[in-house]
Formats: structure tokens, C-alpha cells, sequence
């Protein structure tokens, strides 16, 4: 009892809002729900047991086994799928590999604290992870200010990953000392953010492909470019910069606080100065290769990057708003490759697919507009 009285957090823990006893009651609750035919009813307390229960244990477990989760992620898709079809039997398997797995997840974060070792690759991996996809945009971005020859705006695209990083250290703040970030807050910001950042990806993908069709870019970029390049354009780019960077920074601020539990501070530290050290050296590396290459065959290659990266980001986005409640799911065999976006369910599958036709018939009809001839 003196200690309950001393350390009050024990019995928050116990009887909190997260954790797998909610789980496990949550899902209890919404199988009682669909026999009783409530198939509204199911399907919020099915969503209720992964966003209120498992999904805030989530970065501890990622950081500890990866396999492990994935195989939970995959149980309460086909879960939440076998209840929106009415397949009360499936449902009732699934739900009894969640409790076999979640045993599991509690062996598995019960156990004694993870090693140094174990932190330091756990936070050099999700820094990379998390931060390559955003590098890979912001670098795009200023390579192609740099070859365009309008590097006075490229203060609006560093404005916009400086404030991101900023954001990045308030939600820290916030986070830590202020208020909990729920599972579904998380979610649909990461799939918000994801599907703006696919249509904008796509449209300057498919835009930069015309142009390294068309030839004559350096008149193409003196001529036009300026004038096109309007004070409107440029906050674009300070959007897209700062989406493409608090997206991934609002993640790594989750795994990195979950990881702070183990108290391995000084691992976790080494972990994130080497991932940051790793990013720089890749990003002089794509900025000094871009500045050797010429300018069509820079954009050409440009363009391809920036359509995979929509792609990719169209695959996270749904999956985010899936796992928000905001999108139905319907599970398929498919892997799942969250560095790709490639998750297991028909709605991310399609989502990809569309953008990918997309990207390549206008690949396509801009090279067969490029082969045409030009009246004089």
C-alpha cells in the first residue's frame, strides 16, 4: 500500500487508458457485439481495442520485435475485415490469435529492460527510416532550385523543415509533459499528410517528366520558370516541405519517447547523432551527384524518384486513415513493406495501383507528345 501511495503511476498503468488488458477487454466486447448482430458497435470497439490499447504500445514493441508486431497489425486487420463482411466465424479465430499474440507482446515487453546495444540500433534505424523518405524531398527540392537557377527561393523551402523540426520539439513537449497523443490522432495525421504529399508528389512528377521530354531546358527555365515561380508557388514549396518533414518527425518523436522508457539515454543519444550523421553524409551525396548531372537527365531521373515516392506515400496514407477508423479494410494476401507503403488489404493495393497507372501513362503520353513534330 506504501508503495501504491508512493508511486501512483503504477496503478495508471494498471488501469489506464492504454495497455493489453484494454485490449483484450475491448476485443472481448466487440465479439460479444457482433453475436448480439451490433455490427456498428463491433466495429468501434474492435477499432477501440487496437487505437486505445495495443497502438500506444506500438514504438516500444517496433524497437524490441518488429516481427512480433507486424504479425499483431496483420490479426487486427483481418479482424476489423472478417466484422465489416459479417464472417462472425473468422472473426472469432482472429480474435483468438490476438489473445495468443498479445501473451506474447507481454512477454516480450515485461522482460527485462533492452540492452544498450539493442537501443542504439533501434534508434539509428528509425531515424533512418523515418527520415530518408523526408531527405529525399527536401534534397529534390533544393536540387532543382539549384538547377533552375532560383536559389532565392530556397529559403522558403529550408523555412519549412527548420519550423517542421520545431513543430517536431513542441509535440515532443506536449507529448511528454502535457497531454497524450492518442493512437487515432497520430494516424490520421500520418495519412492526411501522406495523401497531400502523394497528389503534390505525382502532379511535380509528372510535370518534370514533360519538361525533360521537351528539351532546351536551360531557355525553358530562364524564360518560364521565373515567372511562373510566383510568391504563391513559393509557400507551396514551404508546405511541402514542412508536411513531408513533420510527418516523419511527428513519428520518430513517438518511437524515440517509447524507447526513453528502457533508460538507456546515452544509446539513444549515440543512436540518433548516428542517424543524423548518416543523413547529412546522403544528402551531400544527392546534391553534389545532382549538381554533375545534366540538367534533362537530372530531371528525367527526378521525376521517376518523385513518382515512387507517390506511390509509396499513397500506400501509408490510406493505411494510416485505415487504421484511424477513417477507411474501411479488407485484407488480402499481400506483403506487407511499410518502406514501400505495401500493406495487405485491397484499399492501399488499389490506392497504389491508381497512382502508379497514372504516373505511367503520363510517362507515357508525354514521350509520345515529345516524338511528335513541333509546328513551326
Amino acid at each position: 500500500t506504501a508503495y501504491v501511495r508512493s508511486h501512483p503511476e503504477v496503478t495508471v498503468a494498471a488501469n489506464g487508458p492504454g495497455g493489453l488488458g484494454l485490449a483484450r477487454t475491448r476485443l472481448q466486447e466487440s465479439l460479444a457485439a457482433a453475436r448480439a448482430g451490433d455490427q456498428a458497435n463491433a466495429t468501434r470497439l474492435g477499432l477501440s481495442a487496437y487505437l486505445d490499447g495495443f497502438e500506444p504500445l506500438e514504438p516500444a514493441l517496433r524497437a524490441r520485435n518488429q516481427v512480433l508486431l507486424t504479425e499483431v497489425e496483420n490479426s487486427m486487420l483481418a479482424y476489423r475485415g472478417a466484422l465489416a463482411s459479417g464472417k462472425l466465424e473468422q472473426a472469432d479465430a482472429a480474435a483468438q490469435k490476438l489473445d495468443y499474440l498479445f501473451a506474447q507482446v507481454d512477454s516480450e515487453l515485461g522482460a527485462d529492460k533492452a540492452d544498450p546495444l539493442t537501443t542504439f540500433i533501434a534508434s539509428l534505424t528509425i531515424l533512418l527510416r523515418e527520415g530518408v523518405e523526408a531527405l529525399l524531398i527536401v534534397v529534390g527540392m533544393v536540387a532543382f532550385l539549384k538547377k533552375a537557377e532560383r536559389r532565392d527561393v530556397l529559403a522558403y523551402v529550408h523555412g519549412g523543415w527548420i519550423v517542421a523540426l520545431a513543430c517536431g520539439g513542441l509535440t515532443w513537449a506536449v507529448a511528454t509533459y502535457f497531454v497524450s497523443i492518442s493512437g487515432a490522432s497520430r494516424e490520421v495525421t500520418e495519412g492526411v499528410s501522406s495523401l497531400f504529399a502523394a497528389i503534390v508528389l505525382l502532379s511535380v512528377g509528372l510535370w518534370m517528366h514533360q519538361k525533360s521530354t521537351a528539351g532546351k531546358w536551360q531557355a525553358y527555365l530562364k524564360e518560364k520558370l521565373s515567372a511562373a515561380m510566383t510568391g504563391r508557388s513559393a509557400w507551396a514549396l514551404f508546405a511541402l516541405s514542412f508536411i513531408a518533414v513533420y510527418r516523419e518527425v511527428f513519428e520518430t518523436v513517438l518511437f524515440y519517447s517509447a524507447l526513453a522508457g528502457d533508460g538507456n539515454n546515452g544509446a539513444l543519444l549515440g543512436g540518433l547523432v548516428g542517424g543524423l550523421a548518416v543523413l547529412a553524409v546522403i544528402a551531400w551525396l544527392m546534391l553534389r551527384t545532382s549538381a554533375r548531372m545534366p540538367i534533362g537527365k537530372f530531371f528525367s531521373l527526378s521525376s521517376i524518384l518523385v513518382a515512387v515516392l507517390a506511390v509509396v506515400l499513397a500506400g501509408k496514407g490510406v493505411a494510416g486513415l485505415q487504421e484511424a477508423g477513417w477507411l474501411s479494410a479488407s485484407p488480402i494476401h499481400w506483403p506487407r513493406i511499410e518502406v514501400l507503403g505495401m500493406y495487405p488489404s485491397a484499399e492501399t493495393t488499389i490506392a497504389q495501383a491508381v497512382v502508379l497507372i497514372i504516373a505511367l501513362a503520363g510517362f507515357a503520353l508525354n514521350s509520345v507528345r515529345a516524338r511528335q513534330p513541333r509546328s513551326t
